[in-house]
């Protein structure tokens, strides 16, 4: 019978490690996509700012061909991430133990607009969007010998919301 613990604990010792250590291991830029379009398909593999230099880098869309014209990039980008990892294992009861919450909430009131004139010098260029993402990556793992009432739940609340206008005028 003894054994059979043993071998028990450690399978779960060992995949417990494997858990822990595995998001470690994978860099942020193992899967990163070499061209990037907008933002939001930027934003899925990096940083805010290593999105904005990648698009002041990659810019070909300057106002050099307008002669004159207006040029306007804008947009309201919001990202939320939770990761989340429980791992409990006893010989006993654990009650409501090893569960994983996450609430998150994006609101964005207010607009995002542009108005362009270009006095008859030429064309006017515009981008904008407003984009939000949220994810939520949980796991939890109970090993017991007793009760394991409430235990190893994962809850998940996300809401997002956009109030107001995404408008454009140009002349």
């Amino acid at each position: 019978m003894n054994i059979n613990k043993m071998i028990l604990v450690s399978s779960v010792t060992v995949l417990a490690l494997a858990m822990v250590l595995a998001p470690v291991a994978m860099s942020d830029h193992a899967f990163a996509k070499k061209k990037y379009k907008n933002w939001s398909d930027c934003r899925e593999d990096h940083s805010k700012n290593w999105c904005k230099k990648y698009f002041k880098k990659h810019n070909d869309n300057d106002n050099d061909n307008h002669k004159g014209g207006n040029s306007a990039k804008q947009g309201i980008g919001q990202s939320q991430s939770s990761s989340q990892n429980s791992q409990v294992v006893s010989g006993g009861n654990i009650k409501n133990s090893g569960n994983n919450v996450n609430i998150q909430n994006q609101k964005n009131s207010g607009s995002n607009a542009i108005a362009q004139d270009s006095n008859g010098n030429g064309g006017n260029s515009a981008n904008q969007g407003i984009g939000q993402s949220q994810s939520s990556s949980q796991n939890s793992q109970v090993v017991s010998g007793g009760d394991t009432e409430n235990s190893g739940n994962n809850f998940s609340f996300q809401n997002q919301e956009n109030k107001g206008s995404n408008a454009l005028a140009q002349q």
